[in-house]
């Protein structure tokens, strides 16, 4: 399996979909870490990521803790806006976690003070925008990753 998608806390079921959706297309597994800013049948959630939803690989975890105890050992790349390293930089590999911080605020300062040296970003050549959206932040990480495999 190429990768997995970790999703911290999402709030918009369009994303989530559209992830979902990504993770079936690239053989990836999505890893969804609640509390979530939508019910998992919301129908916004069901039409991003079609009739494929059901197919998806998909691992739920109550909270952030959960997650983490769970994947102890596992192998993170942790996106932020306010990594120092590019996404091209991140060592990629087979089964490796990518994590995404939630729409409205990203990931918790707790996490990126946590993890300094696998924080990475994808540049942004505007000053007018924060960030991307979180699905094609998704596209783009997983997309790089898979050119590397």
């Amino acid at each position: 399996m190429p990768y997995n998608i970790a999703l911290i806390e999402p709030e918009i079921p369009n994303n989530t979909g559209n992830i979902g959706r990504l993770a079936l297309g690239t053989n990836s597994r999505l890893h969804l870490i609640k509390p979530f800013g939508f019910e998992i049948s919301d129908s916004r959630l069901k039409r991003a990521g079609l009739d494929y939803w059901k197919h998806i690989d998909i691992t739920y975890y109550e909270n952030i803790d959960e997650f983490f105890k769970i994947n102890i050992d596992a192998k993170m790349a942790f996106m932020s806006s306010k990594a120092s390293k590019s996404y091209l930089d991140i060592p990629f590999e087979d089964n490796l976690f990518l994590v995404f911080g939630k729409e409205s605020v990203g990931l918790s300062e707790n996490i990126t003070n946590n993890h300094t040296s696998q924080l990475y970003k994808i540049p942004l050549h505007s000053e007018k925008i924060r960030s991307l959206n979180l699905a094609n932040a998704v596209a783009i990480t997983v997309y790089e990753g898979l050119r590397h495999l």
